[in-house]
């Protein structure tokens, strides 16, 4: 294959792997580098340079998509896909053999790559140095295939492009234009190298077959590329030159051939070990760095945990509180109810203890009243009948009319005494009604204290043998709860029985009055009956000179039958005589009753109320 300075010829290849390639083409009049400054994306090249003059390289996170920018290359897929559908080239079956790579990705990548080489150009199956020329770059792109391939195919036409003139020997034309090169700046060295019959086939080729990957670190060969890309491919002659001449004590220094080949190998042991040195410092940096970055943000990590568990104990202590004073809250209103429930109830047996007694009072001036109206009857009777017996029919009749009124008012009296009764009973049996609603509603009460008591104790969380205690405790209270409920029940039912007796021995009693009424119905009828037949008589005869029968001796034998009836009534039923003396006893002792029942059950209530109050507090112990 011949090279000419206008035009490249590429080496001949089957029809099926032809693929588009740039060529690098002389422009004397300056067009080509105009246009070649202008890159796609709106990027500029001489903008790019000045960018890598003043930071020595490209921003890491940009410098792929300036290299593809820099080199513009094509991205053909339908080209770089027909070239590894043809499989791997018989020249790298036995890649691994000859370099041994431990990423078994990596010798993959790079074995498709070099046998896609291979099949766009024969000649690139034959050239040893391609596998040491591709593994940078296909350890760069191991991920993105096409762009490896475009990026070493891209290399090899514009900067190894005279590489192949002396296909398969060394670039005699390379290797001299850096010989010139060295000679011009380095007249020493080159003299020492002659002196000791070193070619440059051995202090220049082995820089360039391996693309200085051997002898700089990753970052150092980054930035080297960086500058490759962004000027002339001579840059990369003038990189070997640079290398030799900053190596040149230690190659001065050298005698023997073989001391060459070491240095070569030592200096790039040595630049990577400063690399490796320098990288090692730089991470131990970052490692003290991130250390105290790691102490500080672990310190205030650990002020925040101490701030945010100090806001939630105080979270916690709110919340305790508040559910202490809403204990409290609802404990005092239970409370402040009960004292209400009960002070109505004082206040109802007052009134109805004031009612009664108003009622007796009332009674007992009625029935003083009545007894003194019956005295006086029978003194103006008496008077009557001693001032003027002619006047006896007149003192008949207004008798007459008062026993009709006393009769009227006995029998107003004898009403109200039997709804008293009826009213009493009506009472009696709401009182016990009452009682049996007040006791249920104190056991249910009970109830919610208990159930209080327990979801108390299930907060609380106790061990067994406390909770154990707290129930047997509240089990007792229990017992002791239904004992008196028992007692009360009982009591009820012998004040039922007592009031059911007075019932019957006022109903026996009013029978008896009832019959004592009948028998003075008929006394005074028959009295009645014969003053009319005496006045009819004396009428008829007013001038019969027989002694008259004086009416004072008929009303005194009106009277006497009247209290031989009142006797006979005595002797019946031995009650009559102390009516009415019964009636206030009665009252009086009903009074009394009514008033110890109401300190008895206000002392029941206080007894309760105190049980109460000490009962949450054992329970909470």
């Amino acid at each position: 294959m011949k090279v000419t300075s206008g035009r490249v010829q590429q080496p001949a290849k089957s029809r099926e792997s032809k693929i588009q390639t740039r060529l690098l083409k002389q422009d004397p009049t300056g067009y080509f580098e105009s246009k070649e400054n202008e890159l796609s994306d709106g990027l500029n090249k001489k903008r790019l340079q000045i960018l890598l003059k003043g930071y020595g390289e490209y921003p890491t996170k940009y410098r792929m998509f300036i290299w593809r920018s820099l080199l513009q290359l094509p991205e053909n897929h339908t080209a770089f896909s027909s070239l590894i559908d043809k499989g791997t080239h018989l020249a790298f079956l036995n890649l691994q053999k000859k370099y041994p790579i431990k990423s078994r990705k990596l010798l993959r990548v790079l074995q498709r790559t070099l046998s896609a080489l291979a099949h766009w150009s024969a000649i690139f199956s034959d050239t040893p140095y391609l596998p040491l020329l591709a593994f940078p770059f296909v350890k760069l792109f191991q991920n993105n295939q096409l762009i490896c391939f475009e990026v070493i195919a891209t290399l090899i036409i514009n900067w190894c492009q005279h590489w192949f003139e002396y296909f398969p020997n060394p670039p005699i034309n390379i290797l001299s234009m850096i010989e010139n090169v060295l000679a011009f700046h380095d007249k020493e060295l080159l003299q020492h190298f002659v002196n000791h019959d070193i070619t440059s086939q051995l202090y220049a080729w082995p820089l360039l077959e391996t693309l200085f990957s051997e002898v700089l670190t990753r970052e150092e060969w980054l930035k080297l590329f960086d500058n490759v890309f962004s000027n002339h491919p001579s840059f990369l002659l003038m990189t070997v030159v640079a290398y030799n001449i900053c190596s040149r004590a230690p190659l001065l220094n050298c005698k023997l051939k073989d001391d060459f080949e070491t240095v070569e190998g030592m200096q790039a042991e040595v630049d990577q070990q400063r690399a490796e040195d320098e990288s090692w410092y730089q991470k131990q940096e970052l490692l003290c760095k991130a250390e105290e970055t790691r102490r500080a943000m672990l310190l205030q990590e650990e002020e925040k945990m101490i701030q945010q568990r100090q806001r939630l104990a105080a979270v916690k202590r709110e919340l305790k509180m508040k559910e202490i004073h809403l204990q409290d809250a609802a404990r005092r209103r239970f409370l402040k109810l009960q004292q209400d429930q009960q002070e109505m109830e004082l206040r109802r047996l007052d009134d109805e203890i004031g009612r009664k007694v108003h009622m007796r009072d009332q009674e007992i001036a009625t029935t003083a009243k009545d007894l003194e109206m019956k005295q006086l009857e029978l003194e103006l009777q008496k008077r009557l009948y001693e001032k003027n017996l002619t006047r006896n029919q007149e003192a008949v009749a207004k008798e007459m009319q008062k026993d009709a009124d006393a009769y009227r008012r006995k029998v107003d009296l004898e009403e109200n005494m039997f709804h008293k009764l009826i009213e009493t009973d009506q009472t009696q049996i709401q009182q016990t009604q009452k009682v049996i609603k007040e006791n249920i509603a104190k056991a249910e009460q009970a109830c919610l204290n208990n159930d209080w008591k327990i979801q108390t104790l299930h907060k609380q969380q106790c061990d067994d043998l406390q909770r154990n205690k707290c129930y047997q405790e509240v089990a007792k209270l229990l017992q002791e709860n239904r004992r008196k409920e028992t007692e009360v029940l009982n009591a009820m039912l012998e004040e039922e029985a007592k009031k059911w007796k007075e019932a019957e021995e006022k109903e026996f009693y009013l029978r008896s009055e009832k019959k004592a009424a009948a028998r003075s119905d008929a006394s005074r009828k028959w009295f009645l009956n014969q003053e009319i037949s005496a006045a009819v008589e004396h009428a008829k005869n007013p001038y019969n000179k027989e002694a008259p029968k004086f009416p004072n001796e008929e009303v005194a034998s009106g009277c006497l039958l009247r209290t031989s009836q009142l006797d006979d009534i005595s002797e019946m039923d031995p009650s009559a005589h102390i009516s009415l003396n019964r009636r206030t006893t009665d009252w009086d002792t009903t009074g009394q009753d009514l008033i110890k029942k109401v300190r008895h059950l206000r002392q029941r209530l206080t007894a309760q109320a105190r049980h109460r109050c000490q009962t949450p507090g054992l329970l909470a112990t």
